[in-house]
C-alpha cells in the first residue's frame, strides 16, 4: 500500500453521504457533521432508505401497500428537510437521495454512485453491551464501504460548552499516516482538543513476565513527535500520549473512556472485496467498544 498522490488528496473530504432515518441517532450524526469545520465547499448527499411497496395479497392489500409506501416516502422527505435545515448558511450543497431495499447495502450503493469520500451514520448503542452489539446498519456500512466511515455516538458534546476532544491512534504505519493526513483536511484550529495516541507492545520474557520492548518504545516516541509536528498547524492544542499494552484496541478504548474523547480516528488499510468482510482486529474492537464516535479512514491509501 502507498499513500495517495497529492492530486488525489485535493478532492478528499469534499463529498459526504449522510444516512438519516429520522431517529435520534441519525439526528446526532447530522448535528456532528454540521458542526465540523470544512475549508472547501461541501457536497452533501443525504440518503433515506424505504422498504418500497410490497404486496402480499390481492387488490385491497396492494392499495394499502401503496398508501403505506407513499407515507414512508413523505416521512423520508421530512427527515431530509430536517437535515437540510442544519446546513442553512453553510458552504455546502445539499441533495436528497432516496433508495429502496435493505438499508446497509442501499447506503453503500448510494455512496458508490455519488463517489462519496465519507459516509456518516449514527449508532444507537450507548451502554457497554449495546456498543458491543452495534447497530447492524452501522456495522455493515463500516465493514463493507470502500471509503471512510464516521460512526457517530452520543458523548454529550452537543450540550457542552467545550472544544471537541479528538484522539488519533497513530503507529507510524502507512494507514496511520493516511488517517493523520485525512483528518488534517479539517481546519480544526482553536475549536478542538487534539490527542495523539501510540501503543507500545509488551514482550514476554523467559519467565512469562511482561516487559516493555525498549526499541519499540523509542520508535513510538519518534512516531508521536512526527505526528504532533504535522498536526500543530491545524490543531494548536496537540497532546501526545504513549502507553504500553498487550492489546492495542483495549488500550485505545480505555484512553477514550478515561479522557472523555468525543471522536476516535483510526486508519484502516483498504482491502479487496473478499477481505472487506473482515475489519482489522484493532479497528473492529475500537468500533464495537469505544464510548464515542469512531472515524475509520480509508481514502488516502490505494493499492500499489
Amino acid at each position: 500500500m502507498v499513500l495517495a498522490s497529492a492530486h488525489e488528496r485535493e478532492t478528499i473530504m469534499q463529498r459526504v453521504l449522510l444516512a438519516t432515518d429520522g431517529s435520534k441517532a441519525s439526528e446526532r450524526a447530522a448535528s456532528l457533521l454540521a458542526h465540523l469545520p470544512h475549508g472547501q465547499p461541501l457536497s452533501l448527499n443525504v440518503v433515506t432508505v424505504t422498504e418500497g411497496a410490497v404486496v402480499y395479497g390481492g387488490f385491497s392489500a396492494g392499495v394499502l401497500s401503496e398508501q403505506a409506501y407513499a407515507l414512508e416516502k413523505a416521512d423520508a422527505e421530512k427527515d431530509y428537510q430536517k437535515v437540510a435545515e442544519m446546513f442553512d448558511g453553510a458552504n455546502a450543497t445539499v441533495k436528497h437521495i432516496m433508495k429502496e431495499g435493505r438499508v446497509g447495502p442501499a447506503i453503500i450503493e448510494a455512496a458508490n454512485q455519488c463517489g462519496a469520500d465519507l459516509i456518516v451514520v449514527g449508532a444507537t448503542g450507548v451502554s457497554q453491551i449495546s456498543r458491543v452489539l452495534l447497530g447492524s446498519v452501522s456495522d455493515e456500512v463500516a465493514t463493507h464501504a470502500r471509503c471512510s466511515v464516521l460512526v457517530v455516538r452520543e458523548t454529550g458534546l452537543d450540550h457542552a460548552e467545550r472544544p471537541i476532544r479528538i484522539c488519533l491512534a497513530y503507529d507510524g504505519g502507512d494507514a496511520a499516516q493516511a488517517a493523520l493526513e485525512e483528518i488534517a483536511d479539517i481546519p480544526w484550529k482553536t475549536g478542538s482538543d487534539f490527542h495523539v495516541l501510540t501503543i507500545a507492545p509488551h514482550l514476554d520474557n523467559f519467565f512469562g513476565e511482561l516487559r516493555p520492548d525498549s526499541d519499540t518504545a523509542v520508535r513510538c516516541q519518534q512516531n508521536l513527535k512526527r505526528a504532533t509536528d504535522q498536526l500543530i498547524d491545524i490543531a494548536p492544542t496537540v497532546t501526545p500520549h504513549s502507553f504500553a499494552s498487550e492489546h492495542e484496541g483495549e488500550a485505545i478504548v480505555k484512553f477514550a473512556e478515561e479522557n472523555g474523547i468525543d471522536l476516535l480516528v483510526i486508519g484502516e488499510t483498504p482491502r479487496n472485496t473478499l477481505s472487506r468482510f473482515l475489519l482489522g482486529s484493532t479497528t473492529r474492537y475500537v468500533l464495537r467498544h469505544a464510548p464515542c464516535s469512531v472515524w475509520i479512514t480509508r481514502n488516502r491509501m490505494k493499492n500499489e
